[in-house]
């Protein structure tokens, strides 16, 4: 056993002092059988809510209808569920009630995958019901008894299956492939949103290529906001080496490879609910990519597309043009780091100073003028030193 685990041990400890059973369950045991990276632990405890606050001092109610609290022990916060079987589901997602059991198998019976239905105990005891290891060992991803009972109560859990077949490079298993090839209607109960989290995670996988394969085999990519009907343009993506790039130069792929109009890009990224922050980069991203089929980058572009931007442009229009070699970047990082300013914010001169010099109220005039100082520190005919901007301007204007 390793960390987290180890940190959280006292917890389980804890619990069972109190006369309850514990367990770790689901993605980080997974992960652990995996030797993947475990950023937190997540703990079943046949507790019920109301017995885990009384067990720990230090708690927040953060789902207590599905029998979820949050514990805070030892400078840590541990996510701890109980037992629990589920009723019939409504709208394809949600349980209609929720009943807290004592039975640790039947609680892992009501899981997505065998793989996320293993069970640890403080020992590093296994308890695998469903044959996980067999799963994570032959590389598979199967449903916990029959799949199309698993779709048909959660469908997102079609989404999730080819997401993993992204992020762990496992096959999905024949069975669980023909239910979500017969059910992927159903994804069209499930919320943007929670589309978007799957789909977001599966364009960043190191097997991302056979998974964008699966959407377009399943069909399931008619059922995400902008991808029906554009198997080919989806295919296109395919063509390209994608292992390197990030989350953002994905989003800014596919846009390309969807040819979407550039005012129509923010309508199709908002149809995904994607934050606005992250709209704007991927938008710039494009906007300069597009830039770079026409011209090499100016110091003034790079100076406003900003180091991100030009950098995951940069790397898009290698990928897209097939160029291994990535010594460009490089070179354009050393003309960046050698721009005297890297924004605005850093000249040496506001538009205070212009109106006090000129001795004129502000207008368009005082950012005209600013665009106009910004050229020169950024072409290096001015240093940027408001005593220096000043004698410039008034030369000038003398002129």
């Amino acid at each position: 056993m390793k960390e987290p685990f180890l940190a959280a041990v006292p917890v389980l400890k804890k619990l069972e002092s109190a006369g309850f059973e514990a367990y770790f369950v689901g993605g980080s045991v997974r992960d652990f059988l995996l030797n993947k990276e475990i950023n937190d632990v997540d703990i079943a405890t046949s507790a019920t809510p109301e017995e885990v606050k009384r067990v720990f001092s230090k708690t927040v109610d953060i789902g207590i209808e599905h029998g979820t609290v949050l514990v805070l022990y030892q400078n840590q916060s541990y996510e701890i569920t109980t037992f629990r079987s589920e009723a019939e589901y409504e709208d394809y997602r949600r349980p209609k009630e929720v009943s807290f059991i004592r039975n640790l198998e039947e609680d892992l019976q009501r899981r997505d995958f065998t793989m996320n239905a293993i069970a640890m105990d403080k020992e590093g005891n296994l308890i695998d019901p469903f044959q996980g290891q067999i799963s994570i060992k032959n590389q598979v991803i199967q449903t916990v008894g029959k799949a199309a009972d698993r779709f048909q109560e959660d469908a997102l859990r079609m989404m999730r299956a080819l997401r993993f077949v992204s992020q762990l490079s496992f096959d999905i298993e024949e069975e669980t492939r023909k239910a979500l090839i017969d059910l992927v209607h159903l994804l069209d109960n499930i919320a943007v949103e929670r589309k978007y989290a799957e789909f977001d995670k599966l364009l960043c996988g190191d097997n991302r290529k056979p998974a964008i394969q699966l959407l377009l085999q399943t069909n399931l990519h008619s059922y995400l906001p902008g991808l029906s009907k554009q198997e080919d343009k989806i295919n296109l993506m395919l063509e390209y080496k994608l292992d390197k790039l990030n989350k953002r130069e994905m989003w800014a792929l596919l846009v390309y490879c969807l040819k979407i109009e550039k005012t129509a890009i923010e309508q199709f990224l908002r149809g995904w609910r994607i934050p606005l922050k992250e709209i704007r980069e991927i938008q710039l991203i494009v906007h300069y990519l597009y830039q770079r089929f026409e011209k090499s980058w100016s110091l003034y572009d790079l100076y406003t597309a900003g180091k991100e931007v030009f950098v995951s442009s940069e790397i898009l229009y290698l990928v897209i043009k097939g160029i291994e070699n990535q010594n460009t970047i490089q070179q354009y990082l050393q003309l960046y780091n050698g721009l005297p300013i890297k924004e605005r914010s850093e000249m040496d001169i506001t538009g205070n100073d212009l109106m006090d010099w000129f001795n004129k109220t502000g207008g368009p005039w005082v950012k005209e003028t600013l665009l106009k100082i910004e050229h020169a520190i950024l072409a290096g005919e001015i240093a940027n030193n408001k005593i220096v901007i000043k004698e410039w301007l008034m030369a000038c204007n003398h002129n």
